[in-house]
C-alpha cells in the first residue's frame, strides 16, 4: 500500500511537471511555467527513486499502470474532460499489468 501511495504522489508530480510544458507550448503560456514544471519533474524524480524494489525497471514498469490511471484523473478534474470507456478500459488494463508486475511472486534470489 504504501508503494502504490508512493506512485500516486510520484504521478502527480510528473503530470504536473509535463503539463506545465504542455501548458507552455500547446497553450500558449508563458516560459515561466517551465520553473514550476523543471522543480516539479524534479520532485517526480526524487520520488520514484524510493520505491521499494530491487530493479529499477521493475519499479518503472509499475509505476507505468499508476501514471496511466493518475493521468486520466489530470484529464477529469484539471481539464474538465471525462474519460470515455476505452480510457476506463485501457487503464484497467494497464493497473492488472502494474499489479502482476508490483505484487507477481518472484524466485527467492540466491
Amino acid at each position: 500500500m504504501k508503494t502504490i501511495i508512493l506512485f500516486l504522489v510520484t504521478a502527480f508530480f510528473e503530470i504536473a511537471g509535463c503539463f506545465a510544458f504542455w501548458a507552455w507550448l500547446r497553450m500558449n503560456r508563458s516560459a515561466w511555467w517551465t520553473v514550476p514544471g523543471t522543480i516539479s519533474l524534479i520532485i517526480f524524480a526524487l520520488f520514484l527513486t524510493r520505491a521499494e524494489s530491487d530493479f529499477a525497471g521493475r519499479s518503472y514498469a509499475a509505476y507505468g499502470g499508476i501514471y496511466v490511471v493518475s493521468s486520466l484523473i489530470w484529464l477529469w478534474m484539471i481539464e474538465s474532460q471525462s474519460p470515455d470507456h476505452w480510457d476506463v478500459i485501457g487503464a484497467i488494463i494497464c493497473l492488472g499489468g502494474a499489479s502482476l508486475i508490483l505484487f507477481g511472486p518472484r524466485p527467492l534470489m540466491q
